[in-house]
């Protein structure tokens, strides 16, 4: 079998898939490759904050969802018939180990950590496609100028309602679908500022 190849993308002339794309591209641990209505959608990896922050809460919350019997990924391959989403962070209702992707009846809680460069697909794009698709939870986390904020919206009638929000410096509380607080200052991990 020959090697995967990010060459595909150039000879590749029919609408892409998920299927396609887990089957024909590589994997790979730095830009963001997803299929979303046919088109192949290529992401830069995310700056050092949204690491960090991805890093940080995603141990919390991994400790949090686990008491509660559920599983916690970073980057996860999401498939929702053809498309393929890769969100910040997946809280799903079964384990992903050996696989290479899930599908979307599993997720319980999808997140994502919304950058400048990124404030569309994490504001708007996304919470409206996981919508769609029943993802019971959606959680942002906003990085703007550098202080953190926290939501989280449960899906009631096809549409996102906010259930729980905290900026840096309070206490963010969700009950459901686990219980969790932190203060989103603790995210960063250090003092913010702009020659860190």
């Amino acid at each position: 079998m020959p090697s995967k190849s990010f060459d595909v993308l150039s000879r590749h002339s029919s609408a892409w898939t998920a299927s396609t794309a887990l089957d024909l591209l590589p994997e790979n641990n730095g830009s963001r490759v997803e299929v979303l209505r046919g088109c192949v959608v290529i992401t830069p990896g995310s700056g050092l904050d949204g690491r960090t922050v991805q890093r940080e809460l995603g141990y919390l919350l991994k400790q949090a969802a686990r008491r509660a019997g559920l599983w916690l990924y970073h980057d996860v391959n999401v498939v929702s018939n053809d498309d393929l989403f890769i969100p910040d962070i997946a809280v799903l209702k079964v384990s992903g180990g050996g696989r290479t992707a899930m599908g979307i009846g599993h997720a319980v809680l999808l997140g994502e950590i919304v950058s400048p460069s990124t404030r569309r697909r994490g504001v708007i794009d996304r919470p409206r496609e996981y919508a769609a698709v029943g993802v019971p939870f959606f959680l942002r986390v906003d990085l703007r100028n550098r202080v953190p904020t926290i939501a989280l919206y449960e899906l009631t009638e096809g549409e996102y309602r906010p259930v729980a929000a905290a900026a840096a410096g309070t206490r963010f509380v969700m009950r459901e679908p686990f219980e969790f607080s932190i203060d989103p200052a603790d995210l960063l991990g250090e003092e913010a500022g702009p020659d860190s």
